[in-house]
């Protein structure tokens, strides 16, 4: 399992590789293959739960997902994410933050630029993944962030002031590439990971069901699919209702067989 140290040290180095999982069986493949991180993402309100916004999912959801992707993944690095408004105060994160590491969390990932949170979580030793760019928590709409020159330095200020907070590691989501690159030039001593940030970072993390195509709808202009399992898994299932089908009609002409020739 990777640590926070030894994700850091792969800045610049060995490429990160982080997929999001919200169960034990998805866990386990995902440590099967290698995956350097784990992230429960609140992700798994949209994908899983089918509400519209990730505001939707709760600390509760979320313990319960994490503990199961850690029973799935012992060997993995987890990072869980702190739902909407379970951080919304230094203490309320603190005792959440608490909770999730009990469930067997490694680390917790923050939206947005809260350094006193991050201060609070460091000083207990919690260690934190920060999240820049795009943030579905609190997003009216879901274009690219940084376009402009005034919030393309925003978001390269407030990455500088969550390394010097004490996070470990960095999401950038839905930002320009020239963006991503200069805030992967610009952090001294911890990694970037993109989902929609170019290639010039220091690692990808993306959302588990689009990556195995397990859903039929479109793909975010960032994302990229590297199986189909929802098309296999529907011809899958209408095999099996084809032999059950098959197997209950043979099965009545057998016993009206017997019947009639009693």
């Amino acid at each position: 399992m990777l640590t926070p140290s030894e994700i850091t040290k792969r800045k610049r180095q060995n490429p990160i590789a982080m997929i999001t999982a919200y169960d034990a069986c998805f866990a386990r493949i995902a440590e099967a293959a290698g995956i350097d991180m784990i992230l429960v993402g609140d992700s798994a309100a949209n994908v899983m739960l089918g509400y519209s916004t990730t505001r939707e999912i709760h600390m509760e959801d979320m313990l319960l997902l994490t503990a199961a992707v850690r029973r799935g993944a012992p060997n993995t690095h987890v990072v869980a994410d702190m739902p909407w408004q379970s951080d919304c105060d230094v203490q309320t994160a603190l005792q959440n933050a608490r909770r999730f590491i009990e469930v067997g969390a490694n680390s917790v990932k923050l939206e947005g630029s809260r350094l006193d949170v991050v201060r609070a979580l460091r000083q207990e030793s919690i260690s934190v993944v920060g999240h820049l760019g795009l943030l579905p928590q609190t997003a009216t709409n879901f274009k690219q962030r940084g376009q402009s020159t005034e919030e393309a330095e925003k978001i390269y200020d407030d990455a500088l002031a969550l390394e010097d907070a004490g996070i470990f590691a960095l999401v950038l989501e839905h930002i320009p590439e020239r963006l991503g690159a200069l805030i992967s030039q610009g952090l001294r001593g911890i990694p970037t990971i993109g989902i929609g940030a170019g290639q010039q970072v220091d690692g990808q993390v993306l959302v588990l069901h689009d990556a195995l195509g397990m859903h039929p709808f479109p793909l975010p202009p960032f994302a990229r699919k590297f199986a189909d399992l929802y098309e296999q898994g529907v011809a899958g299932l209408r095999r099996y209702i084809e032999v059950t089908r098959n197997s209950a009609e043979k099965n009545s002409y057998s016993a009206l067989a017997r019947d009639t020739s009693n």
